[in-house]
């Protein structure tokens, strides 16, 4: 019998051990996070006498540390301002909130606390206020995703200083001023970049020039003048979307690179003619439609091969799959 109640309390002991792996300073920056939410439904599993390494939703230990090391809440009923408390979660390496459309305020400064951040997704919520300048402290960051908000402000130039940036995406937001001349000059690698659907006015830097983005999406913004400087035969972009803006340039003059699948510049102010080297490339989409283009499409490649609604709308554009030239 006394053997039995020993046994019994050496597994008691061993299940205590095994269900307290969490950190407690991490395990109470949750359960704080989780109060100021409301305590809500999405949350249910963050209970205090369960193990948060083991039992809770939308978080991951560290298997060595157990830290936390990612958090990452999305498409449930949660509102409310991002709690400041996720700065006190020191290990963490991926931070995510996203189709929470009740999520509003700005954005908390302590998340530049997050020395170890490698993705920052805060998409598509309601949030407002500026991108942090502070941001720039993220050294380790490789994801910043910040799309689909009602962010305001201009594009601080200190996001060209995170050595590691791999994906920048400031879509969908109210950002308005100049693409900053800083991201001319990344620290590090570069980024495929996406600006799309904000105000963002003035020229396109000519910094730029000395840039090799393998992605460009800079739609649907007031962006004017000359936007050459993007191309170039020693760069290696895939996908460059430069519609809806005012841009004015002379695309006969342009040379693109041979790695180029993608481009959009539809909606501008772009003159001259088709280049000849367009026939070289291998096109998955091509779109110069509401431009001031004239000339004959040249024969080749895959030009013909696109529909009329790729090239429609221009001064003087023709040739097949246009109308003949007269």
């Amino acid at each position: 019998m006394k053997a039995l109640f020993i046994s019994l309390l050496v597994l008691n002991l061993l299940s205590l051990s095994f269900s307290e792996l969490c950190n407690p300073h991490d395990k109470k920056v949750l359960l704080q996070i989780k109060n100021h939410f409301g305590d809500p439904y999405l949350l249910a599993s963050w209970l205090s006498d369960t193990d948060c390494c083991t039992s809770w939703n939308a978080v991951e230990c560290d298997p060595t540390t157990n830290r936390i090391v990612s958090l990452r809440i999305f498409s449930g009923d949660l509102s409310g301002e991002i709690p400041a408390e996720v700065g006190d979660l020191p290990y963490l390496e991926t931070l995510e909130f996203h189709k929470l459309t009740n999520i509003t305020g700005p954005i908390p400064p302590s998340i530049s606390n997050l020395i170890h951040l490698i993705s920052l997704r805060l998409s598509r919520l309601n949030l407002t206020g500026p991108v942090p300048d502070s941001f720039s402290k993220l050294k380790n960051l490789r994801v910043l995703v910040l799309s689909f908000n009602s962010l305001s402000g201009s594009i601080p130039s200190s996001l060209a200083l995170m050595p590691e940036i791999d994906i920048l995406e400031l879509d969908r937001n109210n950002l308005t001023g100049p693409i900053p001349e800083s991201f001319g000059n990344f620290a590090g690698r570069v980024p495929g970049i996406s600006l799309s659907h904000n105000q963002l006015s003035g020229k396109i830097p000519a910094s730029l020039d000395n840039t090799d983005f393998r992605l460009i999406d800079f739609s649907r913004n007031k962006l004017e003048g000359d936007a050459s400087m993007l191309f170039g035969p020693n760069k290696t972009s895939g996908s460059v979307d430069l519609s809806r803006n005012l841009l004015e340039f002379n695309l006969s003059k342009v040379v693109f690179p041979n790695t180029l699948t993608y481009l959009d510049v539809n909606h501008n102010k772009i003159f001259g003619s088709i280049p000849t080297q367009m026939t070289q490339l291998n096109y998955l989409s091509l779109n110069v439609s509401y431009n001031r283009l004239c000339g004959q499409i040249p024969q080749g490649g895959k030009l013909q091969t696109l529909d009329y609604t790729a090239y429609f709308h221009n001064r003087c554009l023709c040739g097949a799959p246009l109308a003949s030239c007269k």
